[in-house]
């Protein structure tokens, strides 16, 4: 007998199901905005320096940004089995999952630390072509990324635990690890970069420096607590790569077209802020290096959804609780218009923080950062229903969405489009991103179309042979 529902029914939960919802998201969200601090805080601290210092920071983070992505990519695709395993309460498969991310998470970074160490100016160089002030940039930028490779272990480690936590509904301890993590980065900012406490007056490298004892720190914590809590994912060390070749290759299927999609965002956005540079100096990095700097102050909505969602849905699918996750899905989507409609006032607000913390840039980059902040805003109730959208889709390893609806509109519109208005028009870097997020709204569009097939309604913890 299939169960009639009302309009209501239908697209609203109870208010049970959204205070689970806000209990794990809002931890994972207070997580991602003391990790905004910690980069605003530096960005503050080093916009101190001026703008050519401050823009060489801000090209090594674009970098970061890339790795970053690479390797969160990879624990979201092992978090898709990591989740539904633990709804079927198997835990072999958590620890197949855990490897998985640990495994894969090792070849990004090996590729992190080529880029650091082997060739950082060539690397730099291409972020930067064009620009006004592109030699004295890449020479901050070169000392500030040497010592940032040192970070690219203990960032992996902490985010294979960190996420692994998450996707079991463990979200407060990640939330108390990145609060010291916090502390210790601002007190090593302020000592190391203006030479504070009789520390010698390091500047960028300062700041580098300041990074990564608080990366150390953190991966220090989340090893504790990994070993002293034993989660059901805990593998003893010597038993670490004892990996399951068939669940391995089950992962690996899923994970290449979600790596793919993923590190076509990233970098084309990297190629984007490229282009922007070549819009002036100094001022035109600076300025918008300092807006998603504001901007990761609401930018941190996306990763709480993305965790609530996987979570909430994972579960149900891992149980075999297919019609149950459907209706979930839809009360999930109705909470990410509202949701979104709260983060475009709260993002807004955070433009009037641009001239307080980064009173230090010049005029142009400060005027170039307001308006970009507000633009950003404006666009966060499309990117919120995106990503609540993009976790549907993989909760239930229906990784094709991501490939053709994003990957693809991202490759044959946005790409080509970006490089037209780069070399065929006079647009300062504000439109010119405008613009190239309009297509984000094509991407929603698609997504909805795609979502109604349900190919994502999928219990993965059984074998699957179209999976």
């Amino acid at each position: 007998m299939v169960e009639t529902r009302t309009f209501k029914e239908k697209y609203f939960g109870p208010s049970s199901f959204y205070k689970q919802v806000f209990f794990i998201a809002m931890p994972v969200m207070l997580q991602q905005l003391i990790q905004g601090m910690v980069s605003l805080i530096d960005n503050f601290m080093v916009s101190g320096l001026g703008d050519v210092p401050m823009s060489g920071v801000n090209i090594v983070g674009q970098i970061v940004f890339v790795f970053t992505v690479f390797v969160g990519s990879i624990t979201v695709s092992g978090g898709i089995f990591m989740s539904q395993f633990y709804g079927a309460n198997d835990k072999e498969g958590m620890k197949q999952a855990f490897r998985f991310k640990l495994t894969l998470g090792g070849i990004a970074m090996i590729l992190y630390l080529l880029c650091s160490w082997v060739m950082p100016e060539y690397i730099l160089h291409f972020m930067v072509i064009g620009n006004a002030d592109a030699n004295e940039i890449l020479t901050y930028a070169v000392q500030y990324m040497k010592i940032l490779g040192f970070m690219g272990l203990p960032m992996l480690i902490s985010m294979v635990i960190s996420s692994s936590m998450r996707e079991i509904g463990q979200v407060k301890m990640p939330l108390y690890i990145s609060v010291g993590a916090t502390v210790i980065n601002t007190v090593l900012n302020w000592i190391l970069i203006y030479g504070h406490l009789g520390a010698p007056k390091l500047g960028v490298r300062g700041a580098a420096i300041a990074t990564v004892v608080a990366r150390l720190s953190e991966m220090t914590a989340f090893l504790f607590i990994y070993y002293k809590k034993k989660y059901p994912f805990f593998i003893r060390l010597p038993r670490l790569f004892k990996i399951n070749g068939e669940i391995f290759k089950r992962i690996l299927k899923k994970s290449v077209i979600i790596i793919f999609g993923d590190m076509t965002w990233a970098i084309s956005d990297s190629i984007t802020v490229a282009l922007y540079n070549t819009r002036g100096g100094a001022d035109v990095v600076s300025g918008m290096a300092s807006s998603f700097t504001i901007a990761n102050l609401f930018f941190v909505a996306f990763e709480g959804i993305n965790t609530a969602t996987g979570v909430i849905l994972g579960k149900e699918l891992g149980a075999g609780n297919l019609e149950e996750a459907k209706v979930k899905k839809n009360w999930l989507l109705t909470a990410a218009v509202f949701f979104g409609i709260f983060m475009t006032g709260f993002g807004a607000l955070t433009s009037l923080l641009v001239p307080v913390v980064f009173v230090n840039l010049s005029a142009a980059a400060i005027a170039i950062s307001r308006r970009m902040v507000m633009m950003l805003a404006l666009f966060m109730v499309v990117w919120v229903y995106e990503n609540v959208q993009q976790s549907i889709s993989r909760a239930g390893g229906d990784i094709l969405m991501g490939l053709v609806c994003d990957a693809g509109i991202t490759i044959v519109g946005m790409v080509p489009t970006m490089f037209f208005l780069a070399l065929c028009t006079d647009l300062g870097p504000v439109p010119m991103y405008f613009i190239m997020k309009l297509f984000d709204v094509l991407k929603l569009i698609s997504f909805a179309i795609w979502l109604t097939k349900e190919r994502w309604v999928k219990n993965l913890t059984v074998t699957d042979p179209n999976s």
